[in-house]
Formats: C-alpha cells, sequence, structure tokens
C-alpha cells in the first residue's frame, strides 16, 4: 500500500523529525511547532508551559538558547533550532499526504 504514490505505510509511520542535539521524535507525536516568542505574547500559551513544567514534561535540548517550543503528546521541548526550520523539516512529508 502506498500513500500519495511516495512513500509504502510502513515508511510514512518511520518519518522523524530532528530537534537539536541529540533529539529526534518521530512525525505522528508532533502536535505543534512554536516560535518561542509565544511564551511571552500570548497568556494561554504562558499557562500551557507551565502547566507542563509542574507536570514535569518539558525538556531542554542542548545548551543553546532555545529558539522554538515543540509540543508532542507526552512532552514539550524547547529546541535550540527555529521553528521555521523545524517546519520546513515536518512539511517534507506533510507535502505528499
Amino acid at each position: 500500500m502506498s500513500i500519495a504514490g511516495r512513500w509504502t505505510l510502513k515508511e510514512w509511520i518511520s518519518i522523524y523529525i530532528h530537534l537539536g542535539g541529540e533529539k529526534i521524535i518521530r512525525s505522528s507525536e508532533l502536535v505543534g511547532i512554536f516560535d518561542v516568542s509565544i511564551e511571552k505574547s500570548s497568556k494561554i500559551s504562558k499557562q500551557f508551559i507551565t502547566h507542563a513544567q509542574q507536570h514535569k514534561v518539558v525538556e531542554y535540548i542542548g545548551e543553546e538558547d532555545p529558539k522554538s517550543i515543540v509540543v508532542t503528546k507526552g512532552i514539550v521541548y524547547y529546541s535550540p533550532i527555529s521553528s521555521a526550520t523545524l517546519k520546513k523539516r515536518a512539511n517534507i512529508f506533510v507535502a505528499y499526504a
């Protein structure tokens, strides 16, 4: 079986996105990618991050200043890679859906 005539179902399920450092996630776990500035500009985003921190589901990738926030089904990551770059990486497989 192929999806969009490009990948088999098995290949589709196993697509990964590199978030920086040694962190790689399955694309199926991805919920959203945001610029780190959203934390300061949106009250609801700040509440979401605070809740995630209280429940210890926040992970900082590397030692560089974070440029993006990546929300997955189980963890919120602070990534040193820009949200624009991560979105491009994530859209590689979405474009063929």
